[in-house]
């Protein structure tokens, strides 16, 4: 009596492993996204509130909105350089 597995159903629960691995990543990734979204447009807003905060002393100051918080987030110290000079060309 020997247990004989065919290979025709050893590829099927490979690729239907495989088929499950990849639904979840892709169910996984929007959220990673938009945290990550989140996170970096917190970030943005806090480096805007101390470019404030210092630009006082300047004459120098930014609206702190959704957008330009997400644009700081995003690209970082160079988003608040871009803000910056599009504040200052506009």
């Amino acid at each position: 009596m020997g247990i004989s597995i065919d290979i025709s159903v050893i590829l099927a629960y490979a690729f239907g492993l495989l088929l499950l691995y990849i639904v979840g990543w892709l169910l996984v990734m929007p959220v990673k996204f938009l945290l990550r979204l989140l996170y970096n447009g917190i970030i943005g807003g806090i480096m805007l509130w101390i470019l404030n905060l210092v630009g006082g002393f300047f004459n120098v100051q930014v609206a702190i909105n959704p957008v330009t918080a997400l644009i700081a987030g995003f690209l970082g110290i160079p988003g608040v350089l871009l803000i910056l000079i599009l504040q200052h060309i506009l």
